[in-house]
């Protein structure tokens, strides 16, 4: 399909296919950050899905889309990260066989919850790159389905289905700040909003170590670019898909990036002012609405998908011990 067959009613029509396997999660105001951030930060609270993430919501999608011939051989998907558990989860409770592989270097406890998932796990390659390359090839082999993590519109409606909720319980909201790796949330949620609220703005935001859609845009085209380790792991792509740029550039008002401070600030506020567990990729846009680089939302209401809660204790722990370290010296 062309990036033009993803639409409000492909949205609304993914939101009925999954609604009965996966949690509408609440969206609630915070007020002690909307006074830190100077706006309404709207929280959506999307870390609450049975997997810790907003990711199942793509991976359910593309497998309630898929021909009972095609259900029959199974998907195929290269991840090390959330896209990987949505899809073991969800295709354990469709009776899908999923086979997920994974670099050499992934986690080991990644590797094996999705392993108790009932996912086949296989690791091959140094890279994500090298990972999706044999995936796909291995999709062919076998006849199974390529489930691309972000750069599919059937994953791409699955993620907006995301807005369609929050804006059902705020409907006024004035803006999206929505965090960017491939982009498939990002183009998901501008698809919606552009619809249903057409001036509302749509703000991508990246870690600085992975500018791939801020650099795309400003080169007309998706870029490959370098990255860097980052405390938003789940964001770190090196190019942003074909798909997800084309929609993008078509509909987000603009993309800012946040630097690994800004990323552990965001992650102590929310540790501390809301007693919530979120990684750092999931944080990425509190972090811009935190770090002032929004001056534009200044007391408007913006909706803040907070994505993921799947990051290592000791990770956790880090980014709070440098935000306060950062916050000490400030």
């Amino acid at each position: 399909m062309k990036p033009e067959a993803l639409n409000l009613e492909t949205v609304r029509q993914a939101h009925a296919r999954i609604a009965g396997g996966l949690r509408a999660t609440p969206s609630a105001v915070s007020r002690p950050l909307s006074e830190l951030a100077g706006m309404g930060i709207i929280l959506k609270h999307d870390y609450q899905q049975s997997t810790g993430s907003f990711k199942e919501r793509g991976a359910r999608n593309a497998l309630l889309s898929l021909s009972p011939s095609e259900r029959a051989r199974g998907v195929v998907a290269a991840s090390a990260g959330n896209h990987a558990l949505g899809l073991a989860y969800h295709g354990a409770q469709l009776g899908i066989s999923v086979t997920v592989v994974m670099p050499l270097n992934a986690p080991r406890v990644k590797a094996d919850r999705c392993r108790q998932l009932g996912a086949h796990v296989l690791q091959h390659g140094a890279t994500y790159d090298e990972s999706a390359s044999f995936a796909e090839n291995l999709a062919t082999q076998t006849g199974a389905t390529y489930v691309h993590p972000f750069d599919d519109l059937t994953v791409i409606a699955g993620q907006a289905t995301l807005a369609l909720e929050a804006l059902f319980a705020f409907p006024d909201a004035d803006a999206f700040v929505v965090p960017v790796g491939g982009g498939g949330l990002l183009a998901g949620v501008a698809t919606v909003v552009k619809a249903l609220r057409p001036d509302a703005l749509v703000i991508g935001v990246e870690p600085a170590h992975a500018p791939g859609l801020a650099v795309a845009l400003h080169a007309g085209k998706p870029v490959r670019v370098p990255v860097s380790t980052s405390l938003a792991d789940g964001l770190a792509v090196a190019k942003t898909g074909a798909t997800t740029f084309a929609i993008a550039q078509q509909l987000v008002d603009r993309v800012v990036t946040v630097t690994e401070d800004e990323l552990a600030a965001a992650v102590l506020h929310l540790h501390d002012t809301e007693n919530t567990v979120v990684e750092g990729a999931g944080a990425a846009g509190l972090a811009a609405c935190l770090a002032g680089k929004l001056p534009e939302l200044a007391r408007k209401q913006v909706v803040v998908p907070l994505t993921g809660r799947n990051i290592d204790p000791l990770v956790h722990a880090r980014a709070l011990s440098r935000a306060r370290s950062v916050s000490l010296a400030a």
